[in-house]
C-alpha cells in the first residue's frame, strides 16, 4: 500500500500548523508506521519531540535540506505508511515547493479571523499552482481555534465556502488540551481524560482526510 503524504502548510504564523502537524501524527501513529518531517526552519515539530523525549509517544521526527526535499520526501516514505509534513511558512520558498510537488494532500490551517482568511488567499494560489506539477495533490482548509460561542467561528465555514480549496466538515476546537500536549512535549493521546475531546477533534479530521 502507497505511502500517503500529508503537507501542513500555511504563510500565516500562529495558525497552529506545527500543532495540527503533530497531533495528527499521533493519530496515524496508531493506525501504521508514521514519521514526521520538520520541514520549518523553526524547528517547532523537533522542539515538540525533544521536550517529550522518550516519555511522548511522538512518532520520529526527522530533518531535510531544502534543497534535498522532494528526495526527502521519498525517502522516508519507503519506511513508513503516513508522513507528515511541517512545512515552512514562506509561501515562495524552495523548501515549500519541493514539499507540495512531492505529498498526496495538503491542509492549510485557519484561524476565525479576517487575517487568516486574506492570507489564505495567496496559499490557495500557490496550491493550484502546485497542481500543475503534481496531479494528484489534493488540498483542503482546515479551521483551528474553532468556539461554537463565537459568531465568527460559526460563520468561518460560510466564508471558506468563497475559497477555490474547499474545508473540511471537522477541525480543532479551542482546547486547553492542544496547549497541555505542546508543554509535555506529546500529543494529547497522552493526556488521558483531558485529551478526549482534542482526540476526537483529531480522530474526526483523520477520519475525513482517509474518506475523501
Amino acid at each position: 500500500m502507497a505511502t500517503l503524504r500529508i503537507a501542513v502548510a500555511n504563510q500565516k504564523g500562529g495558525t497552529g500548523k506545527t500543532t495540527l502537524t503533530v497531533n495528527l501524527a499521533a493519530g496515524f501513529q496508531r493506525r501504521g508506521e508514521t514519521v514526521i518531517l520538520d520541514a520549518d526552519p523553526q524547528g517547532s515539530a523537533s522542539h515538540w519531540a525533544h521536550v517529550g523525549g522518550a516519555e511522548g509517544d511522538l512518532p520520529p521526527v526527522h530533518r531535510v535540506d531544502a534543497g534535498e526535499m522532494r528526495l526527502g520526501i521519498a525517502r522516508l516514505a519507503e519506511a513508513s505508511r503516513y508522513l507528515l509534513v511541517d512545512c515552512p511558512p514562506h509561501l515562495h520558498s524552495d523548501s515549500l515547493r519541493g514539499v507540495l510537488g512531492a505529498v498526496d494532500v495538503v491542509l492549510i490551517p485557519v484561524q476565525p479571523s479576517p487575517l487568516d482568511l486574506w492570507a489564505s488567499i495567496d496559499m490557495a494560489a500557490a496550491l493550484q499552482e502546485a497542481r500543475a506539477g503534481n496531479s494528484r495533490l489534493r488540498g483542503y482548509m482546515v479551521l483551528n481555534q474553532r468556539d461554537s460561542r463565537n459568531a465568527l467561528s460559526r460563520s468561518m465555514h460560510d466564508a471558506l465556502a468563497e475559497f477555490e480549496v474547499p474545508a473540511l466538515e471537522n477541525g480543532l476546537a479551542r482546547r486547553a488540551a492542544f496547549r497541555s500536549a505542546a508543554l509535555e512535549g506529546c500529543s494529547v493521546y497522552c493526556l488521558g481524560r483531558r485529551g478526549a475531546s482534542a482526540i476526537q477533534d483529531v480522530e474526526a479530521i483523520i477520519e475525513e482526510v482517509l474518506s475523501v
